[in-house]
């Protein structure tokens, strides 16, 4: 069973996620670039948080036009990341520590150096010419449509060679998979099936609302909302190029290669409106496990607001469905540079307390921010392709601070990017030595989450939200636990609540106090409380 699982639960349901971007995790062979033994040697850091599963950002073989979701080979490891071998060590290694792994899965796209689309674009009679999206150019020779990259510039490269037209919603390296072709169907879901074989416990799906784009080739309505200084893609609303109803059979389709293996997970990677993300579950819960809720992410960080998502997500969710919740991953700002380092703690307690499978993004335990990049050292094909609009994600993709040596622990040698110049004082040496800290705070909830089936498993009530605090409860049984986040900078008195003792607060130092029907909250505290 898993660290996570119940007996009439599954481990997905009741246990916490860890993302690990392994670029950055840590380095063994002094090259500057984390690797799956990196990962293997501080997995022991992840059992000591508390985590059930970690998920691994890709780590096929690939030419790295965008540093592994192009890939060449869904069936190998890229050499900068170790071998199969070393893959196989970690999974054991893992599921020897109760650790699930859960692989990254990039169905929509290849490299252009895939042996498929070499044989694609050798000649328009090549029997994989099909694999992928080609299409003729317009009488004046123009695209076939206005579609555009999502990084930047026309979604199509003209090829001399075969005179037509690729289709590629990200970079032109990574052209568009066709999967209206069962032959690619069938490859895709082998490759599923090869990993699952090795043990893997599940994936997270990249970009799956974009694997189908219109049959008819319509072009993409202009966005009359766009600004200057939003990405270029946004000029144009994505009717025709994303969430095509296509896919939910796809998904359905992977998900019962998934069913012919016991206890595996399935989540997808769909920035969409909660209404529209809710059909990615499926017809009868046929589709996602979790299909991701990114929607923290871009709420306003205001107790009302918060609420509103809480209630909206909780009452569009299908019947049996179990939610979902994201904080922070390697796409997007970190979260204590978005919301402050005294906020980031209260973030923490709500991701830990909300009614779903929380999802932490590597360094958010210790409140690692982002670091500015030097414009020499900019990674990242989509800040280089369209500079200067704040769009790059390398600022949250640096190196894993392990400690105050040099490099902060995570390499021997110089890293692909910068380390933060406050590694020294914030790294995982330092916080595990405070009791105080980030690190011990993130510990804390997650043992309270496991205790208490009324977090991992209850039902979630709504309770107060106005300027400066929200409260929630979560019930399980007879058991009944307050949640009070005071997400301003303000202290703030709260009366009328049932008596109860006090279980955890967000500065670790206030366990067992009596709330008698009020409670004191500090400026930037959360605290969890169990009712009488």
């Amino acid at each position: 069973m898993a660290r996570g699982g119940s007996q009439d639960r599954p481990w997905w349901q009741t246990g916490v996620v860890y993302q690990v971007y392994p670029r950055s995790f840590q380095d063994t062979n002094a090259d500057g670039v984390g690797d799956l033994p990196g990962i293997l040697s501080r997995l022991d850091h992840l059992v000591s948080l508390g985590v059930d599963a970690l998920w691994i950002s890709p780590i096929y073989a690939s030419p790295m036009a965008d540093f592994g979701y192009d890939i060449s080979d869904y069936c190998s490891v890229h050499p900068i990341f170790g071998s199969l071998e070393d893959f196989d060590r970690l999974i054991a290694a893992a599921h020897d520590r109760g650790l699930k792994l859960i692989l990254d899965f990039v169905p929509n796209h290849s490299s252009d150096q895939h042996p498929w689309f070499l044989e694609s674009r050798s000649s328009r009679t090549n029997p994989k010419r099909d694999w992928y999206i080609w299409r003729d150019a317009k009488p004046d020779g123009s695209p076939p449509t206005n579609w555009m990259s999502e990084f930047g510039g026309p979604a199509w490269t003209w090829d001399e060679a075969t005179g037509q037209y690729y289709y590629h919603a990200y970079l032109e390296e990574q052209p568009d998979l066709n999967w209206r072709n069962p032959d690619v169907q069938q490859a895709m879901l082998e490759a599923l099936r090869f990993w699952f074989e090795r043990g893997v416990d599940g994936f997270r799906v990249d970009a799956i609302h974009h694997l189908f784009e219109d049959e008819q080739l319509r072009d993409n309505p202009i966005n009359k909302d766009w600004l200057e200084g939003m990405s270029p893609s946004r000029r144009l609303i994505r009717a025709h190029t994303m969430d095509q109803p296509e896919v939910h059979e796809t998904i359905a389709a992977m998900r019962c290669v998934a069913e012919t293996f016991e206890g595996r997970v399935m989540i997808g990677e769909a920035y969409l409106p909660i209404d529209r993300l809710m059909a990615y579950y499926g017809v009868d819960l046929s589709g996602f496990h979790l299909p991701f809720n990114f929607h923290l992410l871009s709420t306003p960080w205001q107790p009302t607001a918060v609420a509103a998502l809480i209630e909206a997500y909780e009452a569009a969710l299908p019947p049996g469905a179990w939610p979902n919740w994201v904080l922070g991953n390697h796409d997007r700002s970190r979260l204590a540079s978005r919301l402050g380092l005294r906020q980031t703690r209260v973030a923490a307690m709500l991701l830990l307390t909300l009614r779903g499978t929380p999802t932490i993004y590597q360094g958010e335990e210790i409140g690692m921010t982002d670091v500015p990049i030097p414009p020499e050292r900019v990674q990242d094909p989509w800040e280089r392709n369209v500079p200067g609009l704040g769009l790059g994600r390398d600022p949250e993709r640096t190196p894993m601070q392990w400690d105050a040596g040099a490099n902060a622990g995570f390499s021997a040698a110089e890293p692909w990017l910068p380390i933060a110049p406050d590694a020294d004082t914030v790294n995982v040496a330092a916080q595990a030595a405070d009791s105080t800290s980030t690190l011990a705070l993130y510990q804390a909830l997650i043992r309270l989450r496991r205790s208490e089936p009324a977090l991992s498993v209850g039902d979630y009530r709504p309770g107060r939200a106005d300027e400066t605090v929200l409260t929630y409860e979560r019930h399980h049984g007879g058991r009944r636990l307050i949640v009070t986040l005071n997400m301003s900078g303000q202290a703030q008195f709260l009366s009328g609540l049932p008596a109860g003792r006090l279980l955890v607060s967000t500065a670790l130092d206030r366990a067992g106090e009596p709330t008698n029907g009020d409670l004191a909250l500090m400026p930037d505290e959360g605290c969890v409380i169990a009712l009488d």
